[in-house]
């Protein structure tokens, strides 16, 4: 598989990987986010030249932001 940039690119409802202190955890994408906003009062320096993603834990159900070379796509 390919490192190239335009193979991160996710879009809503992607089942994703990524790693966790306690090992891999999986989610599915929300949304790509391409401006700074705010997540449980942590602030994100997204644009639209360094996007992040929405991500949806499977397993807490919390929301938290992503780069994208840190996700995983997978088959649900």
């Amino acid at each position: 598989m390919s490192n190239d940039k335009d193979d991160k690119a996710l879009n809503k409802g992607d089942h994703v990987e990524w790693n966790t202190p306690q090992g891999k955890t999986t989610g599915k994408v929300e949304r790509k986010l391409t401006s700074e906003t705010q997540i449980k009062g942590h602030e994100v320096k997204a644009s639209p030249d360094n996007p992040e993603y929405l991500v949806k834990s499977d397993k807490s159900g919390a929301e938290a932001a992503h780069k994208p070379e840190s996700l995983e796509k997978v088959s649900d």
